[in-house]
């Protein structure tokens, strides 16, 4: 998820992650690359249009006459319109919400411009990015291609974990999972974006993958949370792809108590983009009805705003300040609004690395606790990390090279064993 010092402190982190993962020539270009695009104004990159204004992005008439995961259409694009060596497309298909209504997602496809020296074919690395966003302006595929919108920040720090998979030979495909409707907090809808994307990245013929390619996937915060939904739902939405291993760290549970540890602290913004999904996702659940005027405003305001906006605007702000009930976090429609989207249920059947600080900021370690303790219920295997590293950057940063590093293990074939262990 987006937070004040992970959207404002981009360039340092970049950095600081980077030295963690390793120095070769892509990542090196990508820090370079970042920095450029931080601190440069009045870049190229201006010159890319939002989606909303791309016609690429647009459903065709007979979107429903595509099977699931099929490529409605693709282009070539340019890692943030840079000659970077890594071939780059984007990739429109076809996916379902969770209505089961057909939706047009992009995903963008990276493939590193070397040949793949490994055994067997090259593997597929599927990067949930932190979306956390109401609007299509903050969606990766924009910020990837070089789009200018600050909301798109956090597919610039999470490019060096991608870039460690390029660096490797394998491919990567990271999904607008949240759709065309930039639906956060709705797991059906993620983790059908990314097992969809995942087919599309399969089915693109100039990225030379196939049926056979092995698949990971990988993802910090909110974008485990969709890496996760999508393993869960993996086996009977998508049996046909099959993961070799899933790393997923700084994992939200329990919606209501994550929105209540950053009421009223710098990160409130976060517990902002909580309510307003809640609130705009489900239309009928008489959410609206709970707030206040200044709450409606908020809606009618910020409903098409990205995470880092509703940070940079709610500083200390609480919740409560904008309902007509109190304690609006716990109230009973609220929570049936964010229960079914928690994780939890049922476990994946694939071996997990699962991460998460025991001092996390953003979201409480409790809650990653609990999702642990129902998937191994669930004879899950897993092994998990407790981490020492104080807060929730700081522990996407200091636990990526264990995450890739044991995708890296699965996708050699080596052995894990079965049940939870902790590391």
């Amino acid at each position: 998820m987006a937070t004040p010092y992970g959207i404002g402190r981009g360039t340092s982190l970049l950095g600081s992650r980077l030295a963690r993962i390793g120095s070769s020539a892509v990542i090196m270009s990508v820090l370079a690359l970042a920095s450029t695009l931080i601190v440069a104004p009045g870049s190229a990159r201006a010159q890319v249009p939002p989606p909303d204004a791309d016609p690429f992005y647009a459903a065709p008439a007979d979107l429903a006459a595509y099977p699931e995961g099929a490529i409605v259409a693709s282009r070539p694009s340019a890692l943030f319109g840079l000659p970077l060596p890594i071939s780059t497309w984007q990739v429109k298909y076809r996916s379902s919400d969770a209505g089961g209504n057909p939706v047009a997602d992009v995903a963008t496809v990276l493939v590193p411009m070397v040949p793949w020296l490994g055994p067997g074919p090259r593997p597929l690395l599927s990067y949930q990015i932190a979306e956390d966003s109401l609007g299509t302006r903050c969606a990766p595929s924009y910020a990837l291609r070089g789009g200018g919108d600050p909301g798109g920040a956090q597919a610039l720090i999470d490019t060096p974990f991608m870039a460690d998979a390029l660096r490797r030979g394998w491919a990567v495909v990271t999904s607008d999972y949240e759709g065309p409707q930039s639906r956060f907090l709705d797991g059906v809808n993620s983790g059908r974006g990314v097992l969809d994307g995942i087919r599309a990245a399969r089915a693109l013929p100039a990225a030379g993958l196939g049926p056979s390619t092995p698949v990971t996937a990988w993802g910090y915060s909110g974008g485990a949370f969709a890496t996760l939904w999508a393993a869960q739902m993996q086996p009977h939405y998508a049996p046909d792809v099959r993961f070799a291993g899933i790393a997923a760290g700084g994992v939200p549970s329990n919606w209501p108590a994550i929105a209540q540890h950053v009421d009223g602290t710098m990160q409130a913004g976060l517990a902002m983009l909580i309510v307003i999904a809640a609130v705009r996702d489900n239309p009928n659940a008489g959410l609206m009805d709970l707030l206040n005027d200044r709450g409606r405003a908020m809606i009618a305001a910020d409903g098409a705003a990205c995470g880092p906006d509703l940070v940079a605007k709610y500083m200390n702000a609480r919740v409560d300040d904008y309902a007509a009930v109190p304690n609006l976090l716990a109230h009973p429609a609220f929570r049936a609004a964010t229960d079914p989207h928690e994780l939890g249920n049922p476990a994946p059947t694939v071996p997990m690395y699962l991460y998460h600080s025991t001092t996390d900021d953003v979201v409480p370690v409790a809650g990653f606790t609990d999702i642990l303790g129902r998937y191994c219920a669930q004879g899950a295997t897993i092994t998990s990390v407790h981490s020492a590293l104080p807060g929730h950057n700081p522990a996407a940063v200091g636990e990526a090279l264990g995450a890739m590093s044991y995708l890296a293990d699965r996708v050699a074939g080596a052995p894990v064993a079965p049940g939870c262990h902790a590391r």
